[in-house]
């Protein structure tokens, strides 16, 4: 990436640092000790920093790895604290909270620019379970001017999470699993949609092109199977599996429901390397 590239990102990542701090600490939280999501937080940022007291969230007897390139076990964590000085940055912008799991949205340096997911699972107050997808960060915005990291960060509708988690699964089972498209315009209201994937513009419109184009050059990206379902309020995450150019994949697609429609879409790829490289025996997903 150009040094123009990185002013770019980094001009972003400070913008929205404000807003971070607010979405990724919420007022309510305050005063009641370390919530989950605090924790959370803090524990991404010291890959940043080096405060090993964070891991300390971390069960040290039982840490499940499933990023398959480090090894599992809290020793395995902390093998991230040897990177060189100043590699790492780490800007988380949302952090949701669904029963024991917490699940974060990140603006990463981490051996390059990166947009992140984790997913992390608590057992009696402590982390005892990572999961993760990167994707490298793009040089560019999306046709429509966006990041795949900027947008909504506010929580809302908290009463609707279950309906909305249903709706979504719907949506990913119908459209990106079953190809069911004549489905696709009931879960959009009209043609009011933001969109942060890389190459798709915002709008219903964009998305159908994008996805017709991909089609006719054979480079759709085909989901195979939901793996798991994680929601707070207005945004749902959905964690899958699929297929990329007759390779495996892991995909994690973030939604905004707005009304009980998609108003907002987020996602990160990333390949799943052979079992061969794997450091762990835990695999990608195992929920």
């Amino acid at each position: 990436m150009n040094q123009s590239c990185r002013h770019f990102f980094s001009a972003a990542a400070v913008a929205l640092s404000a807003l971070a701090i607010m979405a990724v600490v919420p007022s309510h939280a305050a005063g009641k000790g370390t919530s989950h999501k605090q924790q959370v937080v803090a524990l991404l940022k010291s890959l940043e920093t080096g405060d090993s007291e964070a891991a300390s969230s971390i069960n040290p007897q039982k840490y499940i790895q499933h990023h398959l390139t480090i090894a599992d076990g809290l020793a395995g964590f902390k093998t991230l604290y040897a990177l060189p000085k100043g590699s790492v940055k780490v800007n988380t912008v949302r952090v949701f909270e669904d029963g024991d799991y917490v699940f974060a949205h990140t603006d990463y340096l981490l051996y390059g620019p990166k947009i992140g997911f984790d997913i992390l699972r608590f057992e009696h107050g402590k982390i005892v379970e990572h999961w993760d997808n990167l994707q490298e960060t793009p040089a560019k915005p999306n046709p429509s001017g966006r990041s795949m990291i900027d947008g909504e960060t506010a929580v809302s509708d908290l009463d609707k999470t279950e309906s909305n988690k249903a709706m979504v699964r719907s949506f990913v089972d119908d459209i990106l699993v079953n190809h069911r498209m004549d489905k696709l315009a009931g879960y959009y209201d009209g043609d009011n949609y933001i969109q942060h994937n890389p190459q798709i513009a915002d709008g219903l419109s964009g998305l159908s092109a994008a996805l017709q184009a991909r089609a006719k050059a054979g480079l759709s990206i085909k989901y195979t199977r939901i793996h798991k379902v994680l929601g707070e309020g207005n945004f749902v995450l959905v964690v899958s599996e699929g297929i990329a150019t007759d390779k495996p994949v892991s995909l994690y697609d973030l939604f905004r429901v707005q009304d009980g429609k998609i108003a907002e879409h987020w996602d990160v790829h990333q390949s799943i390397p052979p079992q061969s490289e794997w450091k762990n025996q835990n695999g990608k997903f195992g929920f």
